[in-house]
């Protein structure tokens, strides 16, 4: 199984950018699907990006579409999510999964192991 660390995240005003990042160990994450959810208080996890094991293709939550960008580096066996235009309504606890297989998925059952999170808050 691939243990999986967040770090990254932090207070920003609004309007400001983050990048987290997601250090795996155990094994190499070049053939696993990874992916960023999030939680906010009170609400369920949701996704927010994946990108498959090459980076050929990425996939993006409505809400993050167009101020977010996932990434890897497998030789670094490290993933990023680069938030920009950061809102009040993106703080949460973002987490960092991964799912064995080709396939890229929005669901987090999909997923096979999860980091502990990073706490992202975005202040108005």
């Amino acid at each position: 199984q691939v243990q999986l660390v967040e770090s990254g995240g932090g207070l920003v005003q609004a309007g400001g950018s983050l990048r987290l990042s997601c250090a795996a160990s155990g094994r190499s994450i070049s053939r696993y699907v990874m992916g960023w959810f999030r939680q906010a208080p009170g609400k369920e996890r949701e996704f927010v990006s994946a990108i498959s094991g090459s980076g050929g293709n990425t996939e993006y939550a409505d809400s993050v579409k167009g101020r977010t960008t996932i990434s890897r580096d497998n030789a670094k066996n490290t993933v990023y999510l680069q938030m920009n235009s950061l809102k009040p309504g993106d703080t949460a606890v973002y987490y960092c999964a991964a799912r064995g297989g080709p396939y890229v998925t929005i669901w987090a059952h999909g997923y096979d192991s999860w980091g502990q999170g990073t706490q992202v808050t975005v202040s108005s």
